[in-house]
């Protein structure tokens, strides 16, 4: 039981170490959108979320970087949820294109998990 509180402890500690510094390198070169990626630690690394449409959604991390999750199918309840889970459903809770997101009890395997740039603005309704 210890080692496995041991190996959880250990797990958070280094998705802490990968996500301390979000702006440290400024002398990055930019970052490639529309490649296949993975969030490490995604039940303790995902920052927010926002449903486009019922076919996908974007996520961020806590370093800010989006990505945008297509999914197998529609979702018909995404784009009216305040909440989702995020089923890495592997040992290393890392999030990709073969997770899931779980919208009211509805899964919804994803295709693609893709670097992104944030989501387009809302437009403002008129009125």
């Amino acid at each position: 039981m210890k080692s496995n509180r041991l190996g959880l402890a250990l797990a958070a500690l280094a998705g802490a170490a990968l996500f301390a510094a979000p702006g440290a390198a400024k002398d990055q070169k930019p970052r490639v959108l529309g490649v296949e990626a993975s969030i490490p630690f995604a039940s303790s690394s995902i920052n927010s979320w926002q449903a486009d449409g019922n076919d996908a959604v974007y996520i961020q991390d806590l370093r800010r970087q989006w990505y945008r999750a297509t999914l197998i199918g529609p979702c018909t309840e995404l784009p009216f949820a305040n909440a989702v889970g995020f089923d890495a459903g592997r040992a290393l809770n890392t999030l990709d294109r073969f997770s899931t997101i779980v919208v009211r009890g509805q899964r919804c395997p994803l295709t693609s998990l893709v670097t992104s740039a944030p989501p387009p603005a809302k437009a403002k309704k008129k009125g």
